[in-house]
């Protein structure tokens, strides 16, 4: 599949003129070459919509339909020919913030050797105040910073200070594997 620097976009100029197709006689090449339009467009769709990125965030493995450069160990000449590689997301229900220190939680991905983290980001958030922190978190206080990692177990928060209030944080890993 041939991709361009400027996206996926479906054209919005193509209009079907329903009296057109109710005047064409279903017999004729004038309709054939209607039913041909229609399908090409319809491919356009298609091909359109499967290369964008889905926003659903679901609690286990999904491809979201985001597409990453072909492995640059492969060449015509390796016996797996490159093409673009899938990324896969899942969203970690993490819980509570540590109380200055670190808290881990289990992903449940199976990372091999190979796999690369392409995203890690979260969100934080203390709902009596309502306040929200973006993961990671960098402040001009160091001990306000919060640091967010992942090894191929758990993923780790670590703060500076106590951050315990924010009772609901989703983390988010987005990662290919080839």
């Amino acid at each position: 599949m041939a991709i361009d620097n400027t996206g996926s976009f479906i054209p919005t100029t193509q209009v079907w003129d329903i009296s057109e197709i109710y005047a064409t006689d279903v017999k004729s090449a004038a309709f054939k070459e209607l039913i041909v339009r229609m399908y090409q467009q319809l491919n356009t769709i298609a091909l359109a919509i499967n290369t964008k990125d889905t926003g659903y965030y679901p609690q286990f493995e999904m491809v979201n339909s985001q597409l990453w450069f072909p492995d640059p160990t492969l060449s015509s000449e390796t016996t797996q020919q490159p093409s673009y590689r899938q990324v896969i997301r899942k969203v970690i229900n993490f819980g509570v913030l540590p109380n200055t220190g670190t808290t881990s939680v289990a992903h449940g991905i199976t990372f091999t050797l190979k796999s690369r983290i392409t995203r890690l980001y979260g969100v934080a958030t203390n709902p009596s105040a309502p306040s929200y922190l973006s993961l990671p978190y960098a402040s001009p206080t160091a001990a306000n910073n919060i640091e967010l990692n992942c090894d191929g177990t758990n993923v780790n928060v670590i703060t500076g200070s106590n951050r315990s209030a924010y009772t609901t944080t989703y983390i988010v890993i987005e990662f290919i594997r080839y």
